[in-house]
């Protein structure tokens, strides 16, 4: 299914858009048609120092797609475009200054005219306001099992998982179960009170909590006994494992909160 939904957004005009400008290159300068028209070469071959820029570009993208927690096919593309868009920028520029230009003035007018896909779907999140304002969630009823994302809206591997946390709220948020996010970019006061550094270098971006009876009892990423922060994937399937989400959502529909019944006031 997730292969599927992935092929299915590559037919919108940003990612198919995208992946035509971060092969231009290499395609033009390898298939004979193009490359004899726009080089006007006999032999189309890369040379030294274009085998280098894509070789480095291919470490660049593998680096930096491990460190946004990349899991999915859309989620690696969408990390990688830059890198690829920039790369081809570089070579153009080296063939012909001429042709850079214009690949810059393609590239610019893509980016303005083809956004990339926001996700669109069902959630039931609810966006609290800092420590106080989830502090107040927690303790205005304890029987609220509360599942809360840390995040910031800059940090890429924040962005891919926002997606996956909405689509999880929609699929097991109850009465007695429900979905947060807090941005600690705009609310430093949450990553101090729950220790989630909001540093450009942070390893702990974003920070999953799951809390009940208002307490703390699971997070991921987390630490170990040496406390050294323990990789985590946010995947899907992941999240569902790691917070046991299908027995907590079993247990919280079976125990449903219970509201006082007003007695009818008998008018004497």
């Amino acid at each position: 299914m997730p292969l599927k939904k992935d092929l299915r957004l590559l037919l919108k005009p940003y990612y198919f858009i995208n992946i035509l400008l971060s092969l231009s290159y290499i395609v033009s300068k390898r298939v004979p048609i193009v490359c004899n028209y726009v080089f006007a070469q006999a032999e189309c071959e890369l040379d030294g120092r274009e085998t280098e820029i894509l070789f480095f570009l291919m470490i660049v993208i593998m680096i930096r797609t491990r460190k946004t927690g990349s899991v999915t096919m859309i989620s690696y593309l969408s990390s990688s475009f830059v890198y690829t868009k920039v790369a081809n920028l570089i070579l153009w520029f080296y063939a012909d200054v001429r042709m850079g230009i214009i690949f810059a003035i393609v590239f610019i007018l893509c980016a303005l005219l083809f956004p990339e896909p926001m996700y669109q779907g069902p959630e039931k999140v609810t966006y609290l306001r800092g420590a106080n304002g989830l502090q107040e969630e927690l303790q205005r009823d304890t029987r609220v099992v509360w599942l809360v994302a840390f995040y910031t809206a800059w940090n890429p591997a924040c962005v891919n998982f926002a997606p996956i946390f909405s689509e999880l709220s929609a699929e097991y948020t109850l009465e007695n179960l429900k979905f947060g996010k807090v941005d600690i970019g705009r609310h430093p006061d949450a990553g101090v009170k729950y220790h989630i550094s909001d540093a450009s270098t942070s390893k702990q971006l974003p920070t999953v909590i799951l809390f009940k009876e208002g307490k703390e009892i699971e997070r991921r990423p987390h630490t170990d006994h040496k406390g050294k922060l323990v990789k985590f994937l946010f995947s899907l399937d992941n999240i569902k494992a790691a917070f046991d989400l299908n027995n907590v959502y079993k247990n919280c529909k079976k125990n449903p909160i219970k509201r006082k019944e007003k007695k009818a006031v008998k008018a004497e």
